[in-house]
């Protein structure tokens, strides 16, 4: 009889590559991990890792048996659904992982929703990189997350994992105010997010902002980006490669509040997400609306969206999506 937390073991190999990986995801040591996963071998009747230097990799049948253990771990992930509606109220610990801003826009209110209506549930945040929720999702450390793709970097389907969307949100070309802008889009001068004028350009109805040249006005300037590795960091390096040049990287910062405040300090430009520009937007920086969007989903365990705690949260997430962003919530 195969052992389900073996299984378990051997698809987060499958995942990450290295048993030194697997045991510091899962709090194993290394060598406990080679035993259990050997010993899966020996219930298998078959290999199912070879070795290629530091790395395994599965074989034909280790391959075979992680697509059997994703349908198994996602049917007890169903099973669990099932036992705690059969329970019945909603109490205990609830992990939740958020990118800073949807956790500083979007969460707070989804939390106050979800104490008012199921007040023995105990969510924690964790805040979490979408590059890193994946892994963390598949190995228990969050039962639910929120993730974002860009129009330029979509996201990749990921084995074990069920998603539904959220919102969609608008992306600004944030320059310092007091420089000569690039050339202004179709549609001339408009409202920014929060509905001031002067400080953004936006494109009218009906048009489309000329992305390449609104990026490509400021190949010469230095940039402000997130750190490597990120999605945000991606779609920079991406979108500024499409508009045919590189971005000469001067600052490496996540946070968006900190990325404008060195924009209004002349320190460089960047991309920036609707949910990362202040309220009201600093008058020392000038933002132009892209036509590329972020896109948040709600990820989770396959077979998990019908648990009574994540399907409460879910909901509480969606009627806690803000009213300037009421508009472009996904279609579910």
């Amino acid at each position: 009889m195969l052992d389900v937390r073996r299984l378990r073991l051997l698809r987060e190999l499958a995942r990450r590559g290295t048993i030194a990986a697997v045991a510091e995801a899962l709090a194993f040591s290394p060598s406990a991990v080679s035993q259990q996963l050997t010993v899966l071998e020996r219930e298998a009747g078959l290999p199912l890792l070879e070795r290629t230097g530091r790395r395994v990799r599965l074989t034909p049948a280790g391959e075979t048996l992680v697509r059997h253990a994703d349908a198994v771990l996602e049917r007890l992930e169903r099973a669990g659904a099932d036992l705690a509606e059969a329970r019945g109220g909603l109490a205990g610990a609830l992990r939740v992982g958020a990118f800073p801003t949807a956790a500083r826009a979007i969460v707070p209110a989804a939390l106050t929703a979800l104490a008012r209506c199921h007040p023995g549930l105990e969510p924690m945040v964790s805040e979490t990189d979408p590059a890193a929720v994946a892994h963390a999702l598949r190995a228990g450390d969050l039962d639910v997350a929120l993730i974002h793709a860009y129009d330029l970097v979509p996201a990749p389907r990921e084995p074990g994992l069920d998603t539904e969307p959220l919102y969609r949100e608008a992306m600004y070309l944030a320059a310092p105010a007091g420089r000569a802008p690039g050339p202004p889009p179709p549609g001339g001068p408009g409202r920014g997010p929060e509905g001031s004028r002067g400080r953004t350009t936006e494109e009218s109805p009906g048009r489309t902002t000329d992305q390449a040249a609104v990026l490509l006005a400021h190949a010469e300037d230095p940039w402000i980006t997130a750190t490597p590795g990120t999605l945000c960091h991606a779609m920079t390096v991406r979108a500024c490669q499409a508009a045919g040049f590189t971005p000469r990287v001067r600052h490496r910062v996540d946070e968006f509040a900190t990325v404008l405040a060195l924009v209004a300090a002349g320190q460089g430009v960047a991309v920036v997400p609707q949910l990362g520009v202040t309220a009201p937007p600093d008058p020392a920086v000038r933002l132009t609306r892209l036509p590329m969007e972020r896109r948040t989903e709600v990820a989770f365990r396959s077979g998990s969206a019908a648990h009574p705690a994540v399907a409460a949260f879910a909901a509480a997430l969606r009627e806690s999506v803000p009213p300037e962003l009421a508009g472009s919530r996904a279609a579910r």
